[in-house]
């Protein structure tokens, strides 16, 4: 027998006993060590189903976790029991649908026909249990930064540019570290929440709290003068929205030098309408990042391996499986928490 998370609609969850699934020839079973809270799961469970990632009534969710293999099948020659992996939430079902419900807050979780860096992948050493369970937001922060920076070849990007981030989650934190690990000079966030900036600020950010300071004139102190349209503005190549207020995508049409990009990584379905002609002048560019891709998975492990950022720090809350509906309650509440992992196993 397994506990498992189940989703049982707004504001509604339960802790149930489930049969350990049966593992074919091809399959592995992996047992869940940390799994970390989304913010779709946050907003799925407050909000009710259709309001983050698709999770259905009756249903495992879940799917920011670091496991370890218990079982193989007999034609499984990739994987061996013990190793600590990482499932791929786009294909560790084998169905890209369920790549916000792998079971990531189920204690065990089957991998049909499982494939070695497509399914899952193996774990740098140097990464904590903890830290591990970042790594799917890491890479949806990495990928939205990737898509922000300006390519020079293979695998490089022109580097000595300047980014803002918009969001002071995980995500927009993995951001603001992916920009500076592939060559962004200068980076600044700005969140409302003073507690997650602090977070921000330790890992060695400038922050900037729009509500408390004037983020012009600040953008301008810490950047430095480039022209735009409107007149002199701060030298920020990138701006990058993880946080999805209406004003941000206006401030940078206003405000933004020329050949300005901004990044929307943000969940937002809101329809909006742009000033294209400004925009055209201006040499301005508005880019979509969802998701990631199989070289995110690399570039975050090196990230995270890589010592330069003590990027646990984030991690504010651990909370056991039995107590998942207050986790997820912890990590609804920007003001007084960072991330929130769930201890899978005792």
């Amino acid at each position: 027998m397994m506990k498992a998370g189940i989703y049982l609609g707004k504001e509604k969850i339960e802790i149930r006993e489930l049969l350990l699934p049966e593992v074919g020839d091809d399959d592995v079973l992996i047992q869940n060590i940390y799994s970390s809270i989304c913010g779709t799961d946050v907003a799925v469970f407050m909000h009710g189903p259709n309001t983050g990632h698709k999770v259905n009534v009756g249903g495992e969710f879940g799917h920011e976790t670091i496991s370890r293999v218990v079982k193989v099948g007999k034609n499984v020659k990739d994987f061996t029991v013990g190793e600590r992996i990482y499932p791929y939430p786009r294909y560790a079902k084998n169905d890209t649908k369920r790549a916000g419900t792998i079971g990531g807050f189920s204690e065990y979780i089957l991998v049909p026909s499982a494939k070695k860096n497509r399914s899952l992948y193996v774990v740098d050493e140097h990464i904590s249990d903890k830290l591990a369970s970042l790594i799917e937001p890491f890479m949806v922060g990495c990928r939205a930064a990737r898509r922000g920076m300006i390519p020079c070849g293979k695998n490089a990007y022109v580097d000595g540019q300047n980014a803002v981030v918009f969001g002071c989650g995980t995500i927009g934190i993995a951001a603001a570290v992916a920009f500076l690990y592939f060559g962004m000079n200068k980076v600044m966030v700005c969140d409302y929440s003073d507690f997650r900036l602090k977070l921000a600020k330790e890992l060695g950010f400038t922050v900037c709290n729009p509500s408390m300071e004037n983020y012009t004139d600040k953008a301008k102190d810490y950047f430095g003068i480039a022209p735009s349209l409107s007149g002199e503005t701060a030298d920020i190549d990138c701006w990058l929205d993880a946080a999805g207020a209406k004003s941000i995508l206006d401030d940078f049409i206003k405000l933004g030098k020329f050949e300005s990009r901004f990044v929307s990584v943000a969940v937002n379905n809101t329809l909006r309408s742009v000033d294209l002609l400004h925009m055209t002048y201006a040499q301005q560019s508005i880019i979509g990042s969802g998701g990631y891709m199989p070289e995110d998975v690399i570039d975050v492990q090196k990230m995270m391996s890589c010592g330069k950022w003590d990027l646990e720090h984030i991690i504010t809350h651990e909370v056991p499986l039995e107590q998942l509906e207050t986790a997820i309650r912890t990590a609804g509440d920007v003001n007084q928490s960072g991330n929130v992992v769930v201890k899978m196993k005792k």
